[in-house]
C-alpha cells in the first residue's frame, strides 16, 4: 500500500485500478514517491486506470511535478494508462483532465464529490 504525508492509496477490488486519496499541500517528495510507485505497477500490468480522490488539497510545493519519476511516469502512462479520474478536484485540473482526455489516449473524466460512486463505477471497481 502506498502511503505519504499527502497521498494515501486506497485498496481497490481489482488488482488493475489504483486509487488515492489526495490530502493537503502536495511536496516534490509525495510526487516523486508516488511516480515511482507507479512506474513499478507499470512494469507489472498491461494496462491500469487511475482514480484521484482530493479530499482536501491545497494545491501542489512548486516544482513538485518536473521530478524526474514523476516526469517518467506521465510519459509511460500514455501507453498505461485506460482510464484516469478524478473526483473534487478544483476547477483548474478538473479543466486539464477533461482537456488531457480529449487529446490523449486516455479516457479522462472528472466528477463532483457527490458522485464519487459514479467515479468508481467508470473505473471498474469499488473500494475495497
Amino acid at each position: 500500500m502506498f502511503v505519504t504525508p499527502t497521498v494515501r492509496e486506497a485498496p481497490t477490488t481489482e488488482n488493475d485500478v489504483f486509487a488515492f486519496h489526495i490530502m493537503g499541500e502536495v511536496s516534490a517528495e509525495d510526487m516523486e514517491a508516488m511516480g515511482a510507485y507507479m512506474n513499478e505497477q507499470f512494469e507489472t500490468h498491461d494496462n491500469v486506470s487511475m482514480l484521484m480522490i482530493f479530499d482536501r488539497f491545497e494545491g501542489s510545493e512548486t516544482g513538485a511535478s518536473f521530478q524526474w519519476e514523476t516526469l517518467k511516469s506521465r510519459f509511460r502512462s500514455l501507453g498505461k494508462v485506460d482510464k484516469y479520474v478524478v473526483v473534487g478536484a478544483p476547477d483548474g485540473p478538473s479543466r486539464m483532465i477533461e482537456w488531457m482526455g480529449k487529446i490523449l489516449p486516455i479516457e479522462a473524466k472528472t466528477f463532483p464529490r457527490e458522485q464519487t460512486d459514479e467515479a468508481w463505477a467508470f473505473v471498474g471497481a469499488r473500494p475495497d
